[in-house]
């Protein structure tokens, strides 16, 4: 079952990929991002409680609390994410965003030297890393002309800018940050009860969120808008559920874990099917470095 549960986190996290795209791309909303952070904390929370009173995983106060840093920088990331979707391509954001294992490794070696590393991982990180400045260094190279020719047949248009390329890097920065932190505090904390505290945070940000947007701005929710945002929020939360069942057969997690971590190659062909973005040979060429290395670091992280 190893194998069908990667593919279904594969799936499923490209799908979120997807659906977050489409449910925060629109410009003249400018709670979009908000509105997607309701939606996964929704989802998010229901999935909480299902873990809480059916499968009895422990919650407490001291729990949330002890959690409560990785959690933060978990949803902060994810809000960076959203907002960075309105901005650029879904298909140079995913391989950026999904960059943050290399940067952990690079954590990892500020601060307890190379350790277990093997050569093969050093040079993954260094490939996500050329991949990443590549990427930026593309956009910004760009000529404006050639890129409206190739976006002539997409669903938006995207102007070069700076912003659009900083949000995926954040992103990409407090992800590593939270899994470097994640870490350290899972060697005191059970693994469901610490996924159980950052549902509940999401949840409670949900809750912050509509409160604002709903209550204070009196921003209405569409229901036709809010639909993609919700099978992204739905997608997110089953690929989780489907990777954490992957990763437990221990017996197949080096096959499992390189599936898996190569969903972004998914989500750029979705941006290219269902999008219809196009990319310079330049972009996919920083892209493949990207995925090559994400996917290399998969397999040792087995």
């Amino acid at each position: 079952m190893w194998f069908w549960f990667s593919l279904i986190a594969l799936i499923c996290w490209s799908g979120s990929d997807l659906f977050s795209k489409i449910g925060c791309q629109d410009a003249d909303d400018k709670y979009s991002h908000l509105k997607m952070v309701m939606a996964v904390g929704l989802v998010m929370g229901l999935h909480a409680a299902y873990e809480i009173f059916i499968n009895g995983t422990e919650i407490n106060g001291s729990i949330l609390l002890t959690y409560l840093p990785v959690s933060l920088l978990y949803i902060s990331s994810m809000t960076i994410g959203y907002i960075g979707l309105r901005y650029i391509e879904l298909s140079i954001s995913s391989p950026i965003c999904n960059s943050s294992g290399a940067l952990v490794a690079v954590l990892a070696l500020v601060t307890g030297g190379l350790g277990n590393l093997v050569p093969a991982q050093l040079v993954a990180t260094a490939l996500v890393c050329v991949g990443v400045i590549g990427l930026g260094i593309v956009e910004a190279r760009e000529d404006d002309d050639l890129r409206a020719a190739r976006q002539e047949a997409s669903n938006h248009r995207y102007a070069k800018s700076v912003l659009a390329l900083a949000l995926p890097v954040i992103y990409c920065l407090l992800d590593a940050l939270g899994t470097f932190a994640d870490s350290r505090v899972l060697e005191t904390l059970n693994e469901d009860s610490a996924n159980c505290a950052y549902e509940l945070t999401f949840l409670l940000a949900a809750i912050v969120c509509f409160i604002y947007v709903v209550l204070i701005k009196k921003s209405k929710l569409v229901p036709k808008r809010e639909g993609p945002k919700y099978v992204g929020a739905i997608c997110e939360t089953a690929g989780q559920f489907a990777y954490i069942y992957a990763l437990a057969d221990t017996a197949h997690v080096a096959l499992a874990a390189p599936i898996i971590s190569a969903y972004c190659v998914a989500s750029v062909l979705w941006s290219r099917l269902f999008l219809k973005e196009k990319l310079s040979w330049r972009h996919y060429a920083m892209i493949a470095l990207v995925v090559a290395g994400i996917v290399i670091l998969g397999l040792y992280d087995a």
